[in-house]
């Protein structure tokens, strides 16, 4: 997925995931910078969607994949 997160915009999209997934809890969504891919892969098990399912999902919230969010 080449998502790069920083603290910045993550709150925003943390706060997104969670209304429209209310399943996905603080620890799914906890970043720790360098470790964004495993807290997205856990959250692609949680919400049992593919890597291409969850980039789509972020997209349509107004990220892209390759931008720093």
């Amino acid at each position: 997925m080449d998502l790069i997160l920083n603290q910045g915009n993550w709150v925003e999209l943390k706060f997104k995931l969670k209304k429209l997934y209310p399943q996905l809890t603080d620890n799914d969504l906890h970043h720790e910078e360098g470790l964004e891919e495993e807290m997205l892969r856990m959250v692609e098990y949680k919400l049992r969607k593919t890597k291409e399912e969850l980039r789509v999902i972020i997209e349509e919230m107004g990220y892209s994949p390759m931008e720093r969010i």
